[in-house]
């Protein structure tokens, strides 16, 4: 097969993706690059897709875990590469799918890092003092709010449409994953965080609009490419807000406010399947880890906390004096 068909059964693949399922923008690029990851080792091996069997992709999943890959990666790849062969098959470009009895890594089970509600409170603080200028500080404190409130993606968070924040809405609407519509409601603050961008932002579309530039279609807008504030941007600041925050950066990314938004809820006692909705989780088994997440907290808080828990490491810490004597 030339190259120029090894790069048709991809495109071939990301449109049917696009058209038929939805898929984000975001998901088709990281397909793209797994399966081009693949079409380059076997193009080491003089294979293509059309010629490998089941234990040459095997070999590439062994390949990639000698390399020191990550297990979600390992999986996103044999998931990317499964998903072009069944769509190979169904289109009759092979008359078999030599990827459908393999297992893959399965993902880490490792439970997301957990933010306090104090160390929310810092970040949102810090939200609020940042920025060179006004508008760069209602900006930022607009970001955190509603990321806190509504637990959104930072994609969705950044590409918002400014027409979904008129009217000083108790409900936002967001675009989810695969075209999906959902409904979260939002805080006080956040409302009054909104309200304050949305003000000066519209002072800033006047002055544009005078000079003949065209208004922005997005909440957040930017001069670049995306025609928005871009995830990478927004990340290198959540990290600022946490170091002047006083809380740790590694603990910090715009997902840990996600997690932070499910687990606190969670806490508060709100509903699963409501936090399901909220969140966007096609799957209610995917939300149901911030039960785990709330169980090891609220172990960690009693054995911290607790009375009897801190009487019986007294004495075990006077017993080990006593052993040391």
């Amino acid at each position: 097969m030339m190259q120029s068909a090894t790069f048709h059964w991809i495109s071939a693949f990301l449109e049917a993706q696009a058209a038929e399922l939805g898929a984000a923008t975001n998901t088709l690029l990281a397909y793209g690059r797994d399966l081009k990851d693949f079409d380059a080792y076997l193009a080491a091996k003089a294979l293509d897709f059309n010629l490998a069997a089941r234990n040459d992709v095997e070999a590439y999943l062994v390949w990639c875990d000698a390399q020191g890959l990550a297990q979600s990666t390992l999986a996103r790849r044999l998931s990317a590469i499964k998903q072009l062969y069944r769509f190979a098959f169904e289109e009759g470009l092979r008359s078999d799918n030599p990827a459908i009895q393999i297992t893959g890594p399965g993902k880490s089970k490792r439970l997301p890092k957990v933010l306090s509600e104090q160390e929310v409170d810092r970040l949102l603080e810090a939200a609020r003092s940042s920025g060179r200028n006004q508008q760069e500080t209602l900006r930022n404190t607009c970001l955190m709010e509603l990321l806190y409130a509504t637990g959104m993606r930072v994609s969705e968070l950044v590409s918002l449409p400014v027409s979904a924040t008129r009217g000083d809405p108790r409900l936002l609407l967001i675009m989810g994953k695969g075209g999906k519509e959902r409904l979260v409601p939002l805080s006080a603050p956040s409302r009054a965080a909104l309200s304050s961008w949305l003000a000066m932002r519209d002072e800033i579309d006047a002055a544009s609009q005078a000079q003949k530039i065209p208004a922005s279609r997005f909440l957040f807008p930017s001069r670049g490419a995306s025609g928005h504030l871009t995830r990478h941007r927004f990340y290198l600041m959540i990290k600022e807000f946490a170091v002047a925050g006083g809380v740790d950066p590694s603990k910090v990314t715009p997902h840990t406010l996600r997690h932070a938004f499910a687990t606190h809820l969670l806490a508060h006692g709100a509903d699963l399947r409501a936090i399901q909705t909220m969140l966007g989780h096609a799957d209610v088994a995917t939300t149901e880890i911030y039960t785990h997440v709330l169980e090891a907290r609220l172990s960690e808080l009693v054995l911290e906390n607790h009375p009897l828990a801190k009487t019986a490491l007294r004495k075990s810490q006077g017993s080990t004096s006593s052993d040391g004597q």
